[in-house]
């Protein structure tokens, strides 16, 4: 019997589902963020104009969407103390400009695998390269009325995935973006937390001032290995991006324990203390 596709054909690549996959949550598939209850913007709409660049590769000299220089080099990303902004399908430069690296979709052989007494995580089937874009966390975009609505109603022993990102801009403006995929999300809903993980998230815009939340190969990442990130967004964002910049992750969890096993373990998983308090 064919493994299980979890993203039923929406992806680049199929992604199989190794263990009893009708022990699966049931929920929708999505490749894109969609906009749910309370959400102040449509990420699906087109909000980013793009830039006028003719040529095929975007120059941070010239291109609007660079201001801060080039995002990647041979597809791994450059830096992550600044933000990105990628040309989107209204910008001049066409589908094979090098800065559009998150548009692609998923770009390696992953799959969904259940891990005895933890529960289910997302593996990678070949080497990923430091700094190659892996996956998003796609879902839906709630207002904060709704996230606190959901998360109150949920009971202590169900699994949560809302993450909320804010974003510290010059003159103490504050972006948060908040997304849930429990009934509605991507890959990235299996990903693991790990106080020593080998992903990290960055918000990326391209069309929509929605930021694609991101995820990064924090190294080199041997195949076979679980793909893992920092719910709390500390690992590698002490310092936080740039001083105009500054990026807090969070995920809600009751203080559940941490079963990442890595030898500076905290025992417990990240617990919000600003939202829905």
């Amino acid at each position: 019997m064919a493994a299980v596709d979890v993203t039923h054909g929406l992806e680049t690549h199929p992604v199989p589902v190794c263990g009893p996959w009708e022990e699966l949550t049931a929920f929708q598939y999505t490749p894109d963020l969609v906009a749910g209850p309370g959400a102040k913007e449509d990420p699906s709409e087109v909000t980013i104009l793009g830039c006028d660049c003719k040529e095929t590769t975007c120059a941070p000299q010239t291109c609007a969407c660079l201001p801060f220089g080039a995002n990647y080099d041979s597809r791994a990303i450059l830096s992550s103390q600044r933000p990105i902004l990628e040309c989107n399908v209204m910008c001049k430069c066409g589908e094979s400009c090098t800065n559009q690296e998150t548009q692609k979709g998923l770009q390696f052989q992953l799959q969904v695998c259940r891990i005895p007494g933890k529960g289910w995580g997302l593996f990678t089937k070949e080497d990923i390269p430091s700094g190659r874009f892996v996956c998003e966390y796609v879902g839906e975009v709630l207002g904060y009325d709704e996230a606190c609505r959901r998360i109150h109603s949920q009971e202590s022993s169900t699994n949560n995935y809302i993450i909320a990102v804010r974003e510290h801009l010059h003159g103490g403006k504050i972006l948060q973006t908040i997304v849930d995929p429990t009934q509605k999300g991507n890959v990235g809903r299996f990903l693991n937390h790990s106080c020593q993980p080998n992903l990290f998230m960055l918000p990326v815009r391209t069309h929509s001032m929605v930021p694609r939340l991101s995820l990064f190969a924090a190294r080199d990442i041997l195949a076979g290995e679980e793909l893992c990130y920092d719910y709390s967004g500390k690992a590698f964002n002490a310092g936080e991006m740039s001083a105009n910049r500054e990026l807090e992750q969070r995920t809600l969890h009751s203080h559940k324990r941490c079963l990442c096993g890595t030898p500076s373990c905290s025992g417990y998983l990240p617990f919000d203390e600003w939202l829905c308090e």
